[in-house]
């Protein structure tokens, strides 16, 4: 089985101004590119070559649950993001957020803050715990939380620089606050649900 670099589910121009076309391009045609193609090239004779792309990321080792976790992650970031602007989570999901922060202002405060403070490559995370509780995690480099069976992710934000350096330089606060107008609120909450 081939691992596949999934199409965007919108143009590459469709997220301006929170990312603009160029870092759209390198983001998903390179950087994503690159480890499907060196998960493939990885996997190739290998007991991982007849498995799905979660059975990877929750079986294997090294440089194989690198680059597998990296395509997982982001074809799950690009399901978080959405052109259309000023859509707002469910009521069910807003419940939650604002009974685990207080108020959805506060979660956002939270969120930027974890993505401010996130000291390495990686990513941020709204997380679902099997408590019920919701949680904002950040994993470095690959990591992702589809490997613990006591979470379900919800959202997540890339915080590796390839994401947001050329638009916004230094300054990962910026990107994080023009997160919010492109986020796939519907999709996040139907990630609640499951």
């Amino acid at each position: 089985m081939t691992i596949q670099l999934k199409a965007l589910p919108y143009k590459y121009d469709e997220l301006e101004p929170f990312v603009s076309e160029e870092t759209l391009l390198q983001h998903h045609a390179m950087h994503h590119r690159d480890y499907v193609d060196s998960l493939n090239a990885e996997i190739r004779g290998t007991p991982h070559s007849n498995k799905g792309l979660s059975e990877i990321v929750l079986s294997a080792e090294g440089r194989i649950y690198q680059n597998a976790a990296q395509v997982w992650n982001h074809n799950f970031y690009w399901q978080c993001l959405s052109p259309s602007r000023d859509l707002l989570p469910s009521r069910e999901l807003l419940e939650a957020i604002e009974d685990n922060y207080g108020s959805f202002d506060l979660f956002k405060v939270a969120f930027e803050n974890a993505v401010v403070h996130q000291f390495s490559a990686g990513w941020t995370w709204l997380i679902r715990l099997a408590s019920g509780r919701l949680r904002i995690i950040n994993t470095k480099d690959a990591d992702t939380p589809v490997t613990d069976p006591n979470s379900m992710p919800l959202l997540v934000i890339d915080v590796w620089e390839h994401a947001y350096y050329i638009d916004y330089r230094h300054r990962r606060k910026n990107y994080v606050r023009q997160f919010w107008g492109h986020v796939n609120w519907p999709f996040v909450s139907q990630n609640y649900r499951k």
